[in-house]
């Protein structure tokens, strides 16, 4: 699998916006977006250039890419299957984005990021409906129940990041069992309580061409 070496917070510049690939350092003063709030490379403060609506539609995709670590490829296909689903695509999109395990887990504050919240179901630390999950992308229904293994619970880098989560960020379709380091998914999430800074309309009209 490709794996992105550079800098996170150049992606994030790249955007205009915080991604929130680096944990908790994006929500402190240290974040690029405070200190460098324009886009990497040697023409990035350079405010003549001009965007085309092709470019919008493919930042915007760029975007939903890097928030929600995903490869192209891989990202077409979740595009494909919300556009066979009846609905609104965007949204489906977005829901099949945020029912992932691994995206799951970090809305639960069980992981300071996505990526690391990938990499903790890779060494087999969680498990769904009691049995252990090793596919970040594994796709979650409502009534999945999402807990650390016994085991894995001693972990002091788990356990610090949960008991400091923040809770301004709780979801409304997940449960929180603060006590048993668990969650349960209540709903799919409508679209107003999906907190990304994503239009996902552009993406449509972008793969609709």
């Amino acid at each position: 699998m490709a794996v992105y070496h550079d800098a996170k917070c150049k992606l994030c510049r790249r955007e205009g916006t915080r991604l929130y690939l680096k944990g908790e350092r994006c929500y402190t003063e240290k974040c690029a977006i405070e200190t460098r709030a324009y886009p990497p490379g040697e023409h990035g403060q350079d405010r003549r250039r001009r965007g085309t609506q092709y470019g919008t539609q493919l930042r915007e995709k760029q975007k939903a890419r890097r928030l929600y670590g995903i490869l192209e490829r891989q990202f077409r296909n979740y595009f494909k299957s919300a556009a066979r689903r009846q609905g609104v695509t965007g949204e489906i999109l977005l829901q099949m984005l945020e029912m992932r395990l691994d995206n799951t887990i970090y809305r639960l504050g069980l992981a300071a990021s996505r990526a690391a919240a990938r990499q903790l179901v890779r060494h087999r630390h969680f498990m769904v409906n009691r049995r252990v999950v090793d596919i970040p992308a594994y796709s979650l229904d409502p009534g999945d129940v999402i807990e650390v293994r016994p085991a894995s619970k001693k972990i002091a880098a788990i356990r610090e990041t949960f008991e400091n989560r923040r809770r301004t960020e709780d979801q409304p379709w997940l449960e929180i069992d603060e006590k048993e380091m668990r969650g349960k998914v209540l709903q799919l999430p409508a679209r107003d309580q999906i907190p990304v800074p994503i239009q996902e309309q552009l993406i449509v009209e972008l793969y609709s061409k």
